[in-house]
């Protein structure tokens, strides 16, 4: 996304201000007209060279459970299942055809999809259920957990 130094200056102060993402993508959109997905807006703050000042969610302690009380060693949980409550992906060794990065996601309702960066940037979600639509929440979640995974890997 090429914005006009104004434009930069704008995104920074939003930022520094402790504007959040989805934020600075809703003023993109009102205040100048550019309406992008949170992973773009991710790309342009990054591209920015600015951190977001997104404030850690409070954690909240549940109590104590039969379940809970059992030593580490007694649970069993797969390599690659998702966290209680969160998004798990991973990233296909090859790529499918058409996309530049494609993968796997699982939602936190344990609904599965296959994922995709194509070759303009636009990501592509293809749920295993036709018609499945991931909360707004698992779609932030995603969206962050992808931008992490992709810097890991070098892209």
């Amino acid at each position: 996304m090429n914005l006009n130094d104004e434009q930069r200056q704008r995104v920074t102060a939003w930022i520094l201000q402790g504007a959040k993402l989805a934020e600075v993508q809703n003023r993109l959109a009102q205040e100048f007209g550019i309406r992008l997905t949170y992973i773009e807006t991710r790309f342009l703050v990054d591209d920015l060279k600015l951190t977001p000042k997104d404030p850690e969610p409070p954690k909240i302690e549940k109590p104590a459970t039969p379940e809970t009380k059992k030593p580490v060693e007694e649970k069993k949980s797969a390599p690659d299942a998702p966290k209680a409550g969160g998004v798990s992906l991973s990233v296909d060794q090859i790529a499918r055809p058409g996309a530049i990065v494609s993968g796997k996601v699982t939602f936190s309702d344990g609904q599965k999809a296959d994922w995709y960066l194509d070759q303009t940037g636009r990501l592509g979600v293809v749920p295993a259920q036709q018609g499945y639509k991931p909360s707004a929440a698992d779609v932030q979640e995603f969206q962050i957990a992808l931008q992490e995974e992709l810097q890991r890997i070098g892209m």
